[in-house]
């Protein structure tokens, strides 16, 4: 039973940028723990069907695409002081969305770092200007000059966003189970001198999606259970990983960053395109995409002892995502047309007929090997939790929805990212919505079971190197 307790009172306007899956999911967990009126809230969206559908909900629609050009006519008269900016859209430049939030003094939350429309892969920048990393700096340079500005929360779905509080949380567990304290770290430099005390080495996000639609994807389509688009978009960018300090040798296809933190590396080939060993509990090994995702490099910067590109400590930090069985088909469709995306585009919701999203960190080296730490949650759980939403679009709701409470009950805060906010807090919010939420360990690595059909270069020494994950 979900208590229906109202979470906080908010008295300003609350404007959502596009009303997608994931709009639409959010909304009913935003009225249940917000207490907020209809007429506080407005959406804007280009896609005449989101309009009709937030008109349906007693909400205020504008039908507009936000531009490079036009952004600021149309936002600035919506936004003042303490209002509140949700930006759930593809194509619109978070970076641009923060900064005029930052002079309205509007409160502010997204669930990735989005460009402008052709961003992605606008092949007149180079690789490197194409990742999340860049993307990341550029919003992260909006702290100068906006200290204790109003909170702008950067990447708070599930992933990026969830899964950082998972990883806290699970570091916690993994030291109270091999006899370490119960206290928590109170800031950044305790929490990575944990994660280097307990020798944490590796951390994927370790995902594999099993929900089924009744209509199964067709030749020229393209079928996901959340957005397209945005699967499409940051699997066509590098493939990214944070780049750990036990890491012997780059890999042959990877490049470094010349400035910023240097906390990650990336690919010069897509996430499409890139294949990774992982291990969730119910799937067991599997190969998951290592698709570019915000949490790779946050979870690494924030968790790095030193600086810039050889540090004294840092996990290897990665997606690593075996999306819905019918996703994997259009990937590989997708691939076959050197990265053109399908005529046809279909998100699965209500068509859904059986399966579970899970999702967790699969932290690797500590004294117990592996543990996954994470979210089991099935399409009959999450429709029962929320109608709205499948069990995917419900782990990215509740994230949006407790982050939401978080950045109104702390206005002040400026710039953040997941791994600056207090992980029991958040995780208590969206606990009641992630079905099974549990740990497990194991004793799999990447070197479980490799054929001998076929001569690999593998590390024996240390199967925590990231050629050993590779699939090649």
């Amino acid at each position: 039973m979900i208590d229906a307790r109202k979470e906080h009172r908010f008295h300003g306007r609350l404007v959502m940028v596009g009303f997608g899956c994931i709009g639409r999911g959010a909304l009913p967990l935003l009225l249940r723990h917000i207490e907020l009126q209809s007429a506080q809230l407005l959406v804007i969206t280009p896609d005449a069907a989101e309009v009709a559908a937030a008109r349906a909900a007693g909400m205020a629609a504008l039908h507009i695409a936000l531009t490079r050009g036009n952004y600021r006519a149309v936002l600035g008269p919506c936004l003042g002081k303490g209002d509140f900016l949700l930006n759930l859209a593809v194509n619109v430049s978070s970076v641009a969305l923060v900064a005029l939030c930052q002079s309205a003094g509007a409160l502010y939350l997204d669930t990735c770092i989005e460009p402008w429309s052709g961003g992605y892969v606008d092949t007149a920048l180079a690789p490197a200007q194409r990742t999340n990393y860049a993307l990341r700096e550029a919003a992260l340079a909006l702290r100068a000059g906006h200290a204790g500005g109003p909170t702008a929360v950067l990447t708070h779905g599930a992933n990026p966003g969830l899964v950082s509080h998972l990883f806290k949380q699970a570091l916690v567990n993994i030291a109270q189970d091999t006899g370490g304290s119960a206290v928590y770290p109170i800031d950044r430099t305790t929490w990575a001198a944990l994660a280097q005390r307990l020798q944490v080495r590796v951390v994927h996000i370790a995902e594999r999606d099993t929900q089924v639609g009744a209509v199964r994807k067709a030749v020229g389509e393209f079928v996901n259970t959340w957005s397209v688009e945005a699967f499409v978009d940051e699997s066509s960018q590098p493939a990214e990983l944070g780049w750990g300090s036990h890491e012997k040798r780059l890999p042959v296809d990877a490049a470094r960053h010349a400035k910023g933190s240097q906390a990650s590396i990336y690919l010069n080939r897509p996430g499409a395109a890139t294949r990774v060993r992982t291990w969730t509990p119910l799937a067991g090994a599997i190969h998951g995409f290592l698709v570019t995702h915000a949490e790779s490099i946050s979870i690494a910067d924030y968790f790095t002892i030193g600086e810039g590109g050889q540090p004294a400590y840092r996990p290897t930090v990665h997606y690593a995502y075996h999306p819905c069985d019918d996703a994997v088909l259009s990937l590989h469709e997708l691939a076959g047309n050197n990265l053109q995306l399908q005529r046809h585009q279909r998100v699965l919701k209500d068509e859904i007929v059986s399966g579970m999203d899970e999702l967790g960190v699969l932290v690797m080296g500590h004294p117990r090997g592996a543990y996954w730490y994470g979210s089991q949650l099935t399409i009959q759980q999450a429709r029962a939790l929320c109608s709205d939403n499948s069990a995917t679009s419900l782990q990215v709701t509740s994230a949006v929805m407790a982050g939401v409470i978080w950045a109104m009950r702390n206005p002040s805060c400026g710039v953040v990212e997941p791994d600056q906010m207090p992980f029991d807090d958040i995780l208590a919010l969206c606990r009641p919505y992630l079905g099974k939420v549990q740990g497990f360990y194991s004793d799999w690595t990447p070197l479980v079971a490799r054929s001998a059909l076929f001569e690999e270069d593998i590390d024996h020494d240390d199967p925590w190197q990231f050629g050993n994950f590779r699939v090649y």
